[in-house]
């Protein structure tokens, strides 16, 4: 991804709709990189790591590089967009705010209270995304059926809950998503692993069963880019929750096939609309490209990191410098401090949920996610956040 990303986003296409490519949201060649490609890497890293601790490179390739660069790339999407800000100013004021509230309180009320509450809502977040994309596929390829869809949104729940039960069942891992403790750990719930994977295989031969029929009795064409989305994260979640158990293995798993593809709709997203506002912040941003966009995302990221290490962390001083015997700061500073450097990540799941299902009359939108201008919310099948 990171050599052939630049010829292939920058290539993405504006013109014809989804279904006229194929049922691709750009073309087949750029959504199988950014789905198979990104999924690919994440799979290789974990099957060529030795396990272990994220090292260092590690954190500021993966975790800064992608999973926070690609949450401040929701700017593209919303804040940078002075016209997007005007259309809905309390969404945009009042999502942070009340973020940052709810933060703030759940922080006073324990700090293991808080990180819980924010590892919760953002698995719901990452799986979300991936019914989403799924979403999106089926409705490009015309696939209108609600067995499809049924069966769709069960087998993507199945892929990521599944392997989330058994890190729920199985303690201790190791690793976590923010810091230990945020899951509850529920031993109780090892019996239910087995049947419950039994369901899972079952929805499993049924997608394939489906895709058969479809294909050798109803004719459909190949629907390549929904089948790479359900595989991948069916591949990607068990490998780095099930298969293995190492800090890096999850890492790579989990933020690089979350963080990629949502760059590049955004990306899509903010390329279409400089072309609609050629005089706004975004064409003067991607005017210079995807380096650009990718630069500024970058950029907030290690800031963002570099406080959270400086401020409350001081635990990768060859990263941000400071020093690791740096005294922590009292609870009340932590409860205030805390929630607001959050408050990035916390804002994009909150916002992510809305802006990409919104009936925006606005092409920019349709256009990137493959569909012809014009097309109604019912009409592109959206059931969950890109």
């Amino acid at each position: 991804m990171a050599s052939a990303g630049p010829d292939l986003l920058g290539a993405l296409p504006a013109g014809p709709s989804g279904a006229a490519r194929g049922g691709f949201m750009w073309s087949r060649r750029v959504d199988l990189a950014v789905f198979g490609g990104s999924a690919a890497v994440a799979l290789a890293l974990a099957a060529l790591s030795t396990g272990g601790a994220l090292p260092a490179w590690g954190f500021l390739l993966f975790v800064v590089g992608v999973d926070v660069a690609h949450v401040h790339t929701t700017l593209f999407r919303t804040y940078l967009d002075p016209e997007e800000l005007r259309r809905h100013p309390a969404l945009y004021a009042g999502v942070p705010l009340a973020c940052y509230a709810a933060g703030v309180a759940l922080h006073l009320a324990s700090e293991l209270t808080f990180w819980r509450a924010l590892a919760y809502v953002a698995v719901i977040h990452f799986v979300r995304q991936q019914v989403g994309w799924v979403a999106i596929y089926r409705a490009l390829a015309g696939e209108r059926s609600r067995v499809d869809r049924l069966l769709d949104d069960a087998l993507v729940y199945a892929a990521t809950g599944w392997p989330l039960l058994y890190w729920h069942a199985h303690p201790p891992r190791a690793f976590q998503w923010f810091v230990d403790g945020d899951f509850v750990s529920a031993p109780w719930l090892a019996a239910a692993v087995g049947p419950l994977g039994a369901v899972y295989a079952a929805l499993a031969a049924a997608y394939v069963a489906r895709a058969i029929q479809r294909a050798c009795v109803d004719r459909a064409p190949l629907n390549l880019g929904k089948h790479v989305v359900v595989g991948t994260t069916a591949a990607t979640w068990y490998v780095g929750i099930v298969a293995t158990d190492s800090d890096f293995q999850f890492t790579v798993t989990n933020v690089i096939v979350h963080g990629v593809p949502y760059m590049a709709l955004v990306f899509a997203y903010a390329r279409e609309r400089a072309r609609e506002a050629p005089r706004s912040l975004l064409a003067r941003v991607l005017a210079a490209g995807l380096l650009a966009f990718l630069g500024v995302a970058l950029a907030l990221a290690f800031v963002e990191e570099m406080l959270w290490d400086r401020l409350v962390w001081h635990d990768r001083p060859e990263l941000f410098g400071g020093d690791v015997a740096e005294p922590l700061l009292g609870p009340r500073a932590r409860a205030l401090l805390v929630p607001l450097l959050a408050l990035p990540q916390a804002t994009h799941y909150m916002l992510d949920a809305v802006v990409w299902r919104r009936r925006h009359t606005r092409p920019a939108q349709a256009r990137a996610l493959g569909f012809r201008p014009g097309t109604t919310e019912r009409e592109r099948g959206e059931s969950g956040e890109a």
